[in-house]
């Protein structure tokens, strides 16, 4: 027998299982069924709750209080807590997934789910006891409470070891001190996970984690921020001044709060990356509308190749971040490592939201300029701007997903893209007045 024989029977067993294998891979580039039905539920719901009122709470600054109300009765607001907590007990999957769908219908919705999910009620889940889950988890599934999470200060950035927030033991109390900033969802919360230094000279060491009701006395806030969007959405400083909360409020071991801190961040990526991509697919989505819609030299945009090129290269990068979302998700469902998967989701996701959004006041230019809803390209363009400069910046990022060395990064953010400027023509002009 042949060489060529033997080789041939020999790998016949193993191309049968690699058609096996490929087959089972094949099968699952679709979502499971529960997913699909999340997807459509999701997407049913913000057509119908969120994306009407989505401008007008984003312009006055209006916490959707119903909304949130409404998406606590479906299980958004805990999705990976497990049934006996009174959560929905679904995957992170899902929970991507979800946040997609919500944002894409109402970005300050999206972060407020955000927050309670990842931020709030993670850390509590992963770290708290069986008595401070009952307590600090259950009353925040259902939306008629939701938290909050303190670790940012004005002096620190994203340097959470440089806290400079303290705590001191005295009887059977800990006392906090110091002013915690940016923080989301504060001014709705009643309750948040805050960070703050048990001994200053260990640095991250020193650092531990605690839960602490709002209001309390020595809890104060300050005034909300003027943000470039997601408006509807609190943020403000946070400030301790002899602020007492007992012992047991304690989350975790002493000295473990950097540790919570960061594991808390990777989740919150995947959650940051999900609300990107939903605002990257309404920006996409309101231009291929009016890529349609609009006609020039007697045929819709759509028929330019130029406008082709650009439609095209936002979908590559949509579609692109959303499979590195995905696979962050699905590498922590299996309690794999996803911190760099998570980062360069985030990353990804943030940028392509940005970069979708500037370029769709290219095709879109007569609309460009107008209030919302007419107005609705600018109003996407200003919405990434927060979401990229969170959880934090995108050269933090390259750092953690191994991109760039880490060290000293610098990261500035301009409207020095082309689509920002004199984009009006005399349609737009006219477009522009209130």
């Amino acid at each position: 027998m042949s060489a060529a024989m033997l080789l041939a029977r020999a790998c016949g067993p193993i191309r049968g299982a690699l058609r096996r294998q490929l087959h089972t891979i094949y099968q699952s580039v679709e979502l499971p069924e529960t997913h699909q039905m999340l997807r459509q539920t999701c997407q049913d719901f913000a057509e119908k709750e969120l994306v009407p009122m989505a401008a007008q709470i984003d312009k006055e600054h209006r916490f959707p209080a119903a909304q949130v109300k409404k998406m606590g009765e479906l299980g958004l607001l805990a999705m990976d807590v497990p049934e006996e907590l009174s959560g929905a007990g679904l995957d992170y999957l899902a929970y991507a997934i979800a946040m997609e769908e919500i944002s894409r219908g109402c970005a300050s919705t999206g972060v407020i789910m955000s927050v309670n999910n990842s931020l709030y009620l993670g850390p509590i889940l992963k770290f708290g006891s069986k008595e401070q889950k009952q307590k600090w988890i259950q009353p925040f599934t259902r939306g008629d409470k939701i938290g909050c999470f303190a670790l940012s200060e004005p002096g620190n950035g994203s340097d959470a070891g440089a806290a400079a927030t303290t705590a001191r033991e005295e009887g059977d109390s800990w006392v906090l001190n110091g002013t915690k900033a940016w923080i989301t969802n504060c001014w709705e919360a009643s309750a948040t996970v805050v960070f703050a230094s048990v001994d200053r000279s260990l640095r991250h060491k020193g650092i531990s984690a605690f839960l602490v009701p709002m209001p309390t006395p020595g809890l104060s806030l300050g005034k909300k921020e003027d943000k470039l969007g997601i408006k509807a959405s609190s943020t403000a400083n946070v400030i301790f001044e002899d602020c007492r909360i007992p012992k047991d409020n304690l989350l975790g071991e002493p000295g473990m709060g950097f540790k919570i801190a960061m594991q808390t961040l990777d989740m919150g990526r995947i959650g940051i990356a999900a609300q990107a991509l939903g605002i990257a697919q309404a920006a996409l989505d309101c231009a291929v509308n009016y890529a349609e819609n609009r006609k020039a030299f007697g045929a819709p945009l759509t028929k330019l190749q130029g406008i082709q090129f650009k439609l095209a290269d936002m979908a590559l990068a949509l579609e692109s971040a959303r499979l590195l979302t995905w696979r962050a998700a699905m590498l922590k469902d299996n309690k794999k490592p996803f911190s760099k998967e998570a980062a360069m989701a985030k990353l990804a996701a943030s940028e392509a939201a940005t970069a979708i959004s500037h370029q769709v006041s290219i095709p879109s230019a007569a609309c460009a300029w107008a209030r919302p809803p007419r107005g609705l390209v600018v109003w996407h363009l200003l919405l990434p701007q927060p979401v990229l400069l969170t959880d934090p910046t995108p050269a933090f990022q390259h750092s953690v997903g191994g991109l760039l060395p880490p060290g000293p990064l610098l990261f500035t953010l301009g409207h020095s893209d082309p689509g920002w400027h004199g984009l009006r023509d005399r349609d737009a002009s006219r477009a522009a007045l209130p």
